[in-house]
C-alpha cells in the first residue's frame, strides 16, 4: 500500500536511494549538466537545491552540513567557490529538468538536468527573476494596442520624411548647373538647324521647287 507515501523510493531502499542521490549530486556539481529519468531528475532536485541554498554561506558549520550529504571534498570546494559565486543572486530554483524523449532499450522517459546560470543560451535575455539580479518587466493591458499605433505612427512620419527628401532631391537636379548647359546646347542645335545651315538651305530649295513643279535647270533654258 502507499499511505503514508511522501516521496519516490525510485524502487530502492533507503540507503541505496541516499547513496544514488549522493553519486548524482557529485556528478551534477562536477559536469553542471546529467542526463537521467526524470523520475531521478525530479528526486535529485529536490535533494541538492537545499544543498546549493546552504552554499550561499561560506561557513565551517555550512561546509560540514553539505558534506555529510556529499561525502567529496572537491564536490564541497567547487560548490561553495563557482557555483556559489554564480548563483548568488538567485533566490532559488536553481536547476531545471528538461525532457529530451525516451530511452531506446525500456522507452523510459529521459531528461536533462542542469543548473540554470550555467546555460548561458537560456539565462542571457530570459528577463526571469534572479538572472543577475534583473527583474521581469510588468506590463499592462492594452500593450499591443499601444504599440501597433507607435508603430503605425512611426511608418507615417518615415514615409512623410522620405517624401520630403525625394522633392528636395528633385529641385537640386533641377537647379543644377549640368543640366542648364545641356538645356543650352539643345538650344544651340536647334537654331543651326533652323536654316543658317547652306547645305539645309539648298536642299530646302530644292525641295521646294519639285513641289511648285520647275526645276532650276528649265528656268534657264526658258
Amino acid at each position: 500500500m502507499n499511505h503514508g507515501k511522501k516521496f519516490n523510493h525510485l524502487g530502492r531502499k533507503k540507503g541505496h536511494r541516499r547513496a544514488l542521490l549522493k553519486n548524482m549530486a557529485c556528478a551534477l556539481i562536477e559536469h553542471k549538466r546529467i542526463n537521467t529519468t526524470v523520475a531521478k531528475a525530479k528526486a535529485l532536485r529536490g535533494y541538492i537545491e537545499p544543498l546549493v541554498t546552504k552554499a550561499k554561506t561560506n561557513s565551517t558549520h555550512s561546509r560540514r552540513v553539505v558534506f555529510s550529504y556529499l561525502q567529496s571534498k572537491d564536490a564541497i570546494k567547487e560548490l561553495f567557490g563557482p557555483i556559489a559565486s554564480e548563483i548568488g543572486n538567485r533566490p532559488g530554483g536553481y536547476v531545471r529538468v528538461i525532457k529530451t524523449g525516451f530511452r531506446k532499450g525500456d522507452a523510459a522517459d529521459m531528461a536533462m538536468i542542469e543548473f540554470v546560470d550555467f546555460n548561458k543560451d537560456y539565462s542571457v535575455g530570459s528577463g526571469s527573476e534572479g538572472d543577475s539580479g534583473k527583474s521581469k518587466k510588468r506590463r499592462r493591458r492594452g500593450g499591443k494596442k499601444k504599440a501597433a499605433a507607435t508603430a503605425a505612427a512611426a511608418t507615417t512620419a518615415a514615409a512623410v520624411a522620405a517624401e520630403e527628401v525625394v522633392e528636395d532631391a528633385v529641385e537640386k537636379v533641377a537647379e543644377a548647373p549640368v543640366v542648364e548647359a545641356a538645356t543650352e546646347t539643345v538650344e544651340t542645335v536647334t537654331e543651326n538647324v533652323g536654316g543658317e545651315d547652306p547645305e539645309l538651305a539648298a536642299m530646302d530649295a530644292a525641295e521646294d521647287a519639285v513641289e511648285s513643279g520647275t526645276t532650276p535647270a528649265s528656268d534657264e533654258e526658258e
